[in-house]
């Protein structure tokens, strides 16, 4: 319970004042009569009526405490929040080619990092809608956007490299399907997170025109460029010898990366590890944040009647009392 007038509550100070002066000067405001001897009155026991003869007063005192108490307009409150949330559709484009299995990112390969890394990044965000696209010489689509978040980790967690038949790097086709999936999104923020550790070389859309195909449906996009500067082992299945290791160049267009994400309004990001890819995810992250916004409403209910009725109760029966049961003579 709250008072909206609490200064009032300062009248509650006179109270014992009150009665102080009330019981103080009691004797001398009531009439007295000369007895010779009351020595056989004393030994009487005193009478309810007797005992009560201070009811009225303080049924009074207590009628002025009510009063007061109203006058502070003493009322309850509930509180109610509207959150309001404005969340960002994100579609997550991955290259999963057979290149991505080089070792140059621990503890396994691009991919593995790359999953963990995207894992941690979903897990991360509220109220957004995630995507799932995977590329390599074609592109599909592994989940549409959705806010259940479990699923898309799901999928994610079981993606392998292409096979041999569908294998390269069809950046275009990866980026057109990650925009069909947002072109009738209506949140008010549209982003894709490409990432890719090769060049172009399959696919029917030029990574460009996509680009700039995004751009026309106001979609953002961050493009990550995922391998180590230099050289990567890379695994090699040998008919004859098994499992080995050979040493390829790391190429990665960074100029067709760093223009896509400038037509959009993105930005182009190299990660050399493991490390400094988890940072590029948080980064996006706090650039690309969901905007919430919370409204609070309060409502009050006045208690004063409650008060000023009993006050009204208690009147009425010290009144009575007075001039009844407790009624004394002048």
């Amino acid at each position: 319970m709250r008072f909206a007038d609490p200064w009032f509550l300062l009248l509650l100070l006179i109270l014992p004042l009150l009665a102080w002066s009330y019981f103080r000067s009691g004797s001398r405001l009531s009439g007295r009569v000369r007895y010779s001897d009351i020595s056989l009155l004393r030994g009487l026991e005193q009478s309810l009526r007797l005992r009560l003869r201070h009811l009225p007063y303080l049924l009074s005192l207590a009628v002025l405490t009510l009063l007061i108490i109203a006058l502070a307009r003493p009322r309850s409150s509930s509180r109610e929040q509207k959150v309001d949330t404005e969340g960002i559709d994100i579609v997550l484009a991955m290259d999963v080619s057979s290149s991505m299995l080089a070792e140059d990112f621990k503890p396994k390969n691009r991919l593995e990092a790359a999953k963990k890394v995207a894992a941690e990044f979903i897990a991360g965000r509220t109220n957004d809608r995630i995507g799932l696209v995977v590329f390599a010489g074609e592109s599909f689509t592994q989940c549409p956007l959705t806010l259940d978040y479990g699923v898309i980790l799901t999928l994610l967690e079981s993606q392998a490299v292409a096979e041999e038949d569908w294998d390269g790097t069809a950046i275009g086709m990866g980026l057109a399907n990650a925009v069909n999936r947002l072109r009738e999104s209506e949140a008010k923020s549209k982003v894709i997170i490409l990432l890719t550790d090769g060049v172009n070389n399959r696919g029917q859309i030029d990574p460009v025109t996509a680009a700039r195909i995004a751009r026309s449906f106001d979609i953002k996009i961050y493009t990550i460029g995922a391998g180590t500067r230099g050289t990567a082992m890379y695994p090699v299945n040998d008919p004859m010898f098994g499992k080995r290791y050979v040493r390829m160049p790391v190429e990665i267009d960074e100029v067709t990366l760093s223009k896509i994400a400038e037509i959009t309004g993105g930005r182009y990001f190299r990660a050399t590890d493991t490390q400094s890819l988890a940072a590029i995810y948080q980064e996006i992250g706090e650039m690309e944040k969901t905007k919430i916004e919370v409204t609070e409403y309060t409502r009050y209910t006045e208690l004063y009647v409650r008060f000023a009725g009993a006050a009204l109760l208690l009147l009425l029966a010290g009144w009575i009392l007075s001039q009844t049961w407790l009624r004394r003579l002048p």
